[in-house]
């Protein structure tokens, strides 16, 4: 399960709306040893696209820096699909294979697809995908 408070989840929702029509992402952190997001990091899509994302990885540098001064962890990724289901894409699963190896992080996407946005989370462990339930606090 994936817990984030309800002001976290209104910030990744305007983020993936602000990037229309790209895909939007970024990362978030929680306490270490903690599955509650207590911070957002909306981040560039260099890829520039509306059918996938890439991390900028000068901004994901700085980004992982400033978790270390808050003495928070990393714990997952967002991005949105602008006309497609909240649900890993062959490219989502590849690259986390590439990016989280041991399937510690949570995938968290946001379909912008009907007119009110849903937000899934899910977990990547050797190309095999698992919904986890998202719990707003």
């Amino acid at each position: 399960m994936l817990s984030i408070a309800a002001e976290i989840r209104n910030q990744i929702l305007q983020h993936a709306i602000q990037e229309v029509p790209n895909e939007a992402c970024g990362l978030f952190a929680a306490e270490k040893g903690a599955s509650e997001i207590d911070t957002f990091f909306p981040m560039r899509n260099i890829a520039e696209s509306r059918t996938i994302y890439q991390l900028d990885p000068l901004e994901m540098m700085k980004v992982e820096s400033e978790a270390d001064q808050k003495n928070i962890q990393i714990i997952g990724v967002m991005h949105s699909h602008t006309h497609t289901p909240a649900y890993p894409s062959p490219t989502d699963v590849s690259d986390a294979a590439n990016f989280d190896p041991l399937g510690l992080w949570h995938y968290l996407i946001v379909s912008l697809e009907k007119e009110d946005p849903s937000i899934r989370s899910f977990r990547i462990k050797d190309g095999e995908i698992s919904e986890e339930e998202v719990r707003v606090t």
